[in-house]
């Protein structure tokens, strides 16, 4: 099965979650409570269960931490060296850096999943673990330095990087894979259902967030962050895999990881902390759109 075949359920949820959302279906205010419901429940339900079940040993932790943090800083580095060229305007350059450096997790699990199977999504479930915290960390600076208001109330927005729901559910999961823990016959026949919602719920929540009209008059910014992000992470990613000489499971799973649109919450924290919130609704929108192209073929390139 070609790699463009097996996305097609991925993309196919996206759009239908676009369609319902469109057509008022089942109503508009289910949208939020559907996405905030998959966020604190049932994604950490799906990161428990398939962590602490998963095989003993598969996962690379040593070899996803290095490779995540040289990444991140390539990444940021190209970011900055071209604010150095363009000099675009603070809050403009932040959603910039957020476009070229933030994924997708749900789109990114549900891609392992349906490429590779389950047995990689553990090492994916670590790898979002550790880069989610970098990330906002790194986008947390650039909203200081950059951004057009002064970042008040940092604990909370630190607090609120450490209680993610994902990292809280790979924590767990991790935990109880290494205490051999096995869930009882009741728990398991709770959590599995709920875990198997978590990846389809997820994806049509992103495309009913989608917001086509954000397209209109997309600008060379729009299209420079998403030159980074879709092709010029993923090359970054293979060049220093190649050169660490990484195993095979984590470099798979980490170039699929580097080829992910940005994520929907970037639109909230360019609202929130001083960013350039209409240009980040462009981003999110525009680069899921484009990712149904560049990740089949990134993916079919790269891996």
């Amino acid at each position: 099965m070609s790699v463009s075949v097996a996305l097609i359920p991925v993309f196919g949820l996206i759009v239908l979650g676009y369609v319902l959302r469109r057509v008022d279906f089942p109503g508009d205010s289910f949208w939020p409570q559907a996405e905030k419901f998959t966020y604190f429940l049932l994604f950490p339900a799906m990161l428990i269960y398939k962590l602490t079940t998963a095989e003993r040993g598969g996962v690379e932790l040593g070899s996803i931490v290095v490779t995540v943090i040289l990444f991140l800083l390539v990444v940021s580095g190209i970011l900055l060296a071209l604010q150095i060229i363009f000099k675009w305007r603070g809050a403009v350059f932040t959603s910039i850096y957020q476009g070229g450096l933030r994924f997708n997790s749900y789109v990114g699990l549900a891609a392992v999943s349906e490429l590779f199977g389950d047995a990689y999504l553990p090492s994916a479930a670590v790898a979002m673990a550790i880069m989610i915290p970098l990330i906002n960390v790194l986008c947390i600076v650039a909203f200081a330095i950059w951004g057009d208001k002064q970042i008040k109330g940092l604990f909370g927005v630190l607090k609120a990087i450490v209680t993610n729901p994902l990292i809280v559910g790979c924590a767990v999961g991790i935990a109880f894979n290494m205490m051999g823990v096995e869930f009882n016959p009741v728990v398991e026949g709770m959590i599995n259902p709920l875990s198997q919602l978590a990846l389809p719920m997820g994806l049509m929540a992103v495309g009913a967030g989608l917001n086509l009209k954000a397209l209109r008059g997309a600008s060379t910014s729009f299209l420079i962050s998403s030159i980074v992000k879709l092709l010029v992470f993923p090359l970054v990613s293979l060049v220093i895999l190649t050169i660490l000489e990484i195993d095979p499971v984590t470099s798979t799973v980490v170039i699929l990881l580097s080829c992910l649109p940005t994520a929907s919450s970037s639109y909230i924290l360019a609202r929130q902390l001083g960013g350039d919130a209409d240009l980040m609704a462009t981003i999110v929108s525009g680069q899921t759109l484009l990712a149904i192209v560049t990740i089949p073929l990134m993916v079919t390139w790269l891996i």
